[in-house]
C-alpha cells in the first residue's frame, strides 16, 4: 500500500522535468511491488498517459484541471471549509498530526495538499493509512467523479485511492459536494470572484512560494499574458 500511495502523490504533484524522466522507474516499482492488480493498472494508465508527453502539455493540462478549476483543488479543505477560519483550525490540527508522526513538510505548501497528504501516509502503518484516507473519501470520489465526466486520465488516481481506502464515501457529503457548482476554467473574471476572499496562510505559506487565491492569480494571468503586455495587465 505504501508505494501505491507514494507513486499517487508523485503523480499528482505539479508535473516537473523530473517527474517525467522518472516514470519507467515509478513503472518498473509497480511491477515488481505487491499492490492489488486494479491499482496497478489504473496507476499504470496515468504513467503511459503521461510518458512521452511535452513538459509544457502536461503542465497546462494540469493547471488547467487542478489550478484553475476550484471543484477539482487538490487542497482537501478547500471542498469542506472553503477560506472560512475553520480552514485555518483544520490546518493546525492536520500539521500536529505531521509533527507527531515526524513528518516535516515545506513550508511552500499548505499541509492539506492531497500529493503531501498522501506522502505522509505511505509513511504510517497500513491500519493507520487506511484509516486516514478512508476520512478523506467523499472528497476523493467527489474529484475522482468530476474528473471521469471530464474524461481525464487522472481519474485513474483518484480510482486507486478509492481502491486503497478502507471507507466508503459518506454518501449524505458526497451528494453535498457533487451539488456544489462547477467554475469555468476558462473565465478568468468568475474565477477572480470565487477567489475574492485571501487564501489562509500557514506556516510561513506567504510569499512567491505561497499556494491560494493570490498566488493562483499571478500564475494564470501570466499563462494568459501576450509578449508585450503589461506584466499585472488583466485579461478580458
Amino acid at each position: 500500500m505504501n508505494i501505491a500511495l507514494k507513486i499517487t502523490s508523485l503523480l499528482l504533484s505539479y508535473p516537473e522535468k523530473e517527474l517525467l524522466d522518472e516514470l519507467p522507474e515509478l513503472k518498473a516499482a509497480l511491477a515488481s511491488s505487491a499492490v492489488p492488480e486494479a491499482v496497478a493498472v489504473a496507476l499504470g494508465r496515468l504513467i503511459d498517459d503521461l510518458t512521452g508527453r511535452d513538459l509544457y502539455e502536461v503542465q497546462e493540462r494540469y493547471v488547467h484541471l487542478f489550478d484553475r478549476t476550484r471543484a477539482l483543488s487538490l487542497h482537501l479543505f478547500e471542498h469542506i471549509h472553503g477560506e472560512s477560519r475553520d480552514r485555518g483550525q483544520a490546518m493546525v490540527d492536520l500539521m500536529a498530526l505531521y509533527e507527531t508522526g515526524g513528518f516535516e513538510i515545506d513550508a511552500k505548501e499548505l499541509p492539506d495538499y492531497l500529493p503531501l497528504f498522501l506522502e505522509f501516509l505511505s509513511t504510517r502503518p497500513r491500519a493507520e493509512a487506511e484509516d486516514l484516507l478512508g476520512q478523506t473519501a467523499h472528497i476523493i470520489e467527489a474529484i475522482g467523479e468530476r474528473l471521469r465526466k471530464r474524461e481525464s486520465v487522472y481519474a485513474s488516481a483518484f480510482a486507486t485511492l478509492s481502491l486503497l481506502s478502507s471507507a466508503e464515501a459518506d454518501q449524505k457529503l458526497l451528494k453535498e459536494l457533487m451539488a456544489a457548482p462547477e467554475d469555468d476554467p476558462d473565465d478568468l473574471t468568475a474565477l477572480d470572484r470565487i477567489w475574492e476572499e485571501e487564501a489562509v496562510t500557514f506556516g510561513g505559506n506567504a510569499g512567491e512560494g505561497a499556494c491560494g487565491p493570490d498566488w493562483l492569480r499571478t500564475r494564470m494571468r501570466a499563462s494568459e499574458r501576450q509578449p508585450g503586455d503589461v506584466a499585472g495587465s488583466a485579461q478580458n
